[in-house]
């Protein structure tokens, strides 16, 4: 996403003209999860398939933003769904928190939208949890 990466080289060249104050500096860091999310959503919009759209209500918080699956083939074909996806700030030490908005019938997801799927779980028993190695895409 290229307005947040404009954004922060802003803020830095304004941190710049305000090196004479260490106070306001220090309550203008970017996160490591912004840092990161910058290259994973610039990644992710390049290799999205066109059955899927990536939709921001906030350009200026990657880490929260919505997912559109309209799957062209299969038993979903013709489906429209809508998932929610919220990046907690420890990212990438623990997992994205995937919701689904669309009610729908599938083993992996409940009634109220919960995703069940041992990648999306911090500690998972099998051993294919989440790991630091991981991104959105």
């Amino acid at each position: 996403m290229l307005t947040l990466a404009s954004k922060l080289k802003r803020d830095d060249g304004v941190r710049g003209l305000r090196a004479s104050n260490p106070a306001s500096d220090s309550t203008r860091r970017v996160s490591v999860r912004d840092k990161l999310l910058v290259k994973e959503v610039a990644e992710l919009e390049a290799n999205l398939p066109c059955t899927c759209k990536v939709n921001f209500p906030d350009p200026n918080k990657l880490h929260y933003f919505q997912l559109t699956v309209i799957p062209d083939e299969g038993y979903y074909q013709g489906g429209k769904f809508q998932f929610e996806i919220e990046v907690p700030d420890a990212y990438n030490m623990v997992p994205p928190k995937v919701k689904c908005l669309t009610r729908i019938w599938h083993p992996n997801i409940t009634e109220t939208g919960e995703i069940c799927l041992s990648l999306l779980r911090e500690h998972s028993i099998d051993g294919t949890g989440w790991a630091p190695t991981r991104t959105l895409k």
